[in-house]
């Protein structure tokens, strides 16, 4: 896992130098899932086309991480950048291309196991 989590680091730190930076990337482990973490991103250069900023990311990442990384992802999800629980969020846990983990949380109402959070600022 810290491979990949490594890679995912790596992965953000070089979008936010091309595209800007993000106010989320963090991969989550909902407690309902068996070991699929879902990535979650807030970036305000997403808002102004969210298709192709899907489609970017996506490449990225399929690019960058071997097949067995790839199935350990369940989806990506984009999250607004305004949404209550994401400012709340970023209150609590500020940090910028690094890894932060936390265990047993709430997030936007789901339950979550555990979360590597590589970037989290307004």
């Amino acid at each position: 896992m810290n491979e990949l989590v490594d890679k995912l680091v790596t992965l953000e730190s070089d979008i936010s130098k091309e595209k800007g930076s993000f106010n989320l990337f963090a991969l989550f482990l909902r407690e309902d899932a068996e070991d699929k973490w879902d990535l979650l991103i807030s970036a305000p250069w997403i808002e102004k086309d969210k298709k192709a900023a899907m489609k970017y990311i996506a490449e990225l990442i399929q690019s960058r991480l071997n097949k067995s990384e790839l199935v350990t992802l369940s989806r990506i999800v984009f999250i607004d950048k305004n949404q209550q629980e994401l400012v709340a969020f970023q209150r609590t846990i500020h940090t910028e291309h690094n890894k932060v983990v936390v265990k047993n949380s709430d997030f936007l109402g789901l339950k979550i196991k555990a979360a590597f959070i590589i970037t989290s600022k307004r």
